[in-house]
Order: C-alpha cells, then structure tokens, then sequence
C-alpha cells in the first residue's frame, strides 16, 4: 500500500532533509526573484504527513500565515486537493460596508481613516497548493477537517464498497 503525492517527485536515496530542500528550491518561481508577473506570488507546497488506520486516513498539512477562511478543500474518490484562495479584496469589503452604511439610519459624520499606504514589501501573502492520490476511495460525509495553530488536519473516512458482506465461517 502507498501513498502517491501528485505534486513533488520524491526519492528514496536522498536524505529526507536535503529531498525536502531541494523539492522546495525547484517550488519556488524563478519569478519571485526577478520580479515576474505571477499574480500574488509563487505557490508553494506544503509539507504534509499521511498516516492510517482501518477505517481513516490521516492527512496534515502545515500552512502557516492562512485563515481558515481561506483554505479550501476537494475529495474526489481517491484524490484530495487542498488550496488556499484569495482572501476578500478590500474593495469588495468597502462596497459591502458602504451598503450597510446607507441602509443604517443616518449617524453622526465621521472622519474614515485612510487606508495605509506600504512603503516597502518584504513578505507577502503565502499561496500553497497540493494534491495527494490515496491507495483507497474517501467517504466525503464521514470525513472531517480540523485548522488550529497553521496546521490543517483533515481525518478522511475510507469508503466501504457497498455490496461487500461478510461471511460467517461456521
């Protein structure tokens, strides 16, 4: 039984460590360094362990710096793929607010703050994707997914076959 992760090749010669370096060297955008024109900056993969038992799999990610609000997650029989998303713009947020505004009863003027301006950038807002092809079919109703301290834990129930019946030996 194995556990096929779709997005990095791995190698069992190298060490864990320097396999780990390397896969990320070559995840990063050559862009990033040179200014290039990928939206919202390069995507990473995140590391992850998958364990199992009988009935679940067991799938943690680390995904530091995200909202929960923010991840998104898709079972589709064998293949799990986990994202994050963009988080609401801020124009889409002030147009919500203003139509609050104008459906409140009128309140005292108040001075609006200024959004700040950024002067100069040296992080940005962290982008992960990753797929994983499990051995067995997930059952998406009894699946849970869990987020707390950056680290989304996703418990996947295996899907029984249905007709599958067991016998009694007498």
């Amino acid at each position: 039984m194995f556990v096929l992760p779709v997005s990095r090749a791995s190698s069992r010669s190298l060490a864990p460590h320097f396999s780990r370096a390397v896969d990320r060297l070559f995840d990063e955008s050559f862009d990033r360094y040179v200014g290039g024109s990928v939206p919202g900056g390069a995507v990473r993969t995140p590391a992850l362990d998958v364990s199992e038992t009988d009935t679940t799999y067991t799938v943690a990610l680390d995904v530091p710096g995200v909202a929960r609000e923010q991840l998104r997650v898709t079972v589709e029989g064998r293949r799990i793929d986990i994202e994050t998303v963009e988080p609401t713009p801020p124009e889409a947020a002030e147009g919500a607010l203003a139509e609050a505004a104008q459906a409140a009863p009128a309140a005292p003027a108040t001075a609006q703050t200024a959004a700040p301006r950024v002067l100069y950038r040296e992080r940005s807002a962290a982008r992960y994707a990753r797929s994983v092809s499990l051995p067995a079919e997930v059952d998406q109703a009894a699946s849970q997914a869990k987020f707390e301290n950056g680290v989304l834990t996703l418990t996947l129930a295996k899907k029984v076959p249905t007709g599958a019946t067991r016998l009694s030996i007498g």
